[in-house]
């Protein structure tokens, strides 16, 4: 039976890089005897503020699909029972990094749905990595994961692919 104490927090967005850290997540909750805690978080933009009256049900809501399509296409009908659900109102980076202060361990995406291409980690992740009190596990997709540059020059193409 795993610990009720032990939790791995896993940051969704939808993107297949939180997808795949759901999977991942759910291969090491037993080597950890911990439970998985998948969090969405939701913000209304500040953008629209005095602007438009915010719809907060709609922005919930639409968190709230996101994280069921991504526990859907992560594991199928075959959901791991120790997964709970939470859906957040606030900044992700923020929201995570508090969401992970008493776990075992934070995992997220390496990038999820921000616009710039070329970084090496988003927005997210990277504020994880730097303040978050556990470990913290970024997760490439198959999908969009390029091989560094750096790599390029190895006798071993092979040694790339981790």
């Amino acid at each position: 039976m795993n610990n009720p104490e032990a939790k791995i927090v896993v940051g969704v967005d939808g993107s297949d890089s939180s997808v795949q850290a759901l999977r991942l997540a759910a291969r090491l909750a037993p080597a950890l005897n911990a439970r998985i805690n998948a969090v969405a978080c939701w913000d209304f933009p500040q953008i629209y503020a005095g602007y438009v009256p915010p719809d907060f049900e709609a922005f919930e809501g639409a968190a709230r699909r996101t994280l069921a399509e991504a526990l859907g296409k992560a594991f199928g009908p075959d959901a791991p029972v120790e997964i709970t659900q939470a859906v957040v109102r606030g900044p992700a980076p923020a929201k995570l990094v508090e969401a992970g202060a008493d776990a075992a361990l934070l995992v997220v995406g390496r990038r999820g749905h921000g616009g710039f291409i070329g970084m090496h980690l988003g927005s997210v992740s990277s504020a994880c990595v730097s303040h978050a009190a556990c470990p913290v596990l970024v997760v490439h997709s198959d999908s969009n994961h390029r091989h560094h540059h750096l790599w390029r020059g190895s006798k071993d193409k092979g040694a790339a692919k981790l």
